[in-house]
């Protein structure tokens, strides 16, 4: 792939990424799935890496959090929220456990809760 190709190919994941921000952020009206998105930022993620000569600090790829739907007040929260990463196989679940076992032991549980996309919640019971 020419380097002329492989900007027209960040230009245009770029692009496209933008307006599936807006539909799925600002209009919450998704136009295509949670795993066709990943696969688009994944690869403009690693075209980036790979090109250095064609960084933009308005690229999709350098957003952090969700700064695009304006309506909702955001807050400070005292315990910071974590995300984990998309996992698509069995054995990137596996991986985890492994990680996790590795790092705390056994003496643990899971707790897995249904998130509808585009939110979610803290609750502190006190």
């Amino acid at each position: 792939m020419t380097k002329q190709n492989i900007q027209n190919r960040i230009n245009y994941l770029r692009k496209e990424l933008n307006k599936h921000n807006n539909h799925y952020y600002v209009k919450s009206q998704p136009t295509i799935s949670d795993y066709d998105y990943d696969m688009l930022i994944n690869e403009l993620i690693n075209l980036e890496k790979e090109n250095p000569e064609f960084f933009d600090s308005n690229s999709p790829s350098q957003r952090v959090g969700n700064d695009i739907n304006v309506e909702f007040k955001q807050i400070k929260h005292k315990y910071q929220m974590l995300s984990l990463g998309n996992t698509y196989s069995k054995q990137e679940i596996i991986d985890f456990d492994n990680s996790v076992r590795k790092t705390i032991g056994d003496n643990f549980e899971y707790v897995c809760e249904l998130k509808f996309d585009g939110s979610c919640s803290a609750k502190s019971l006190t």
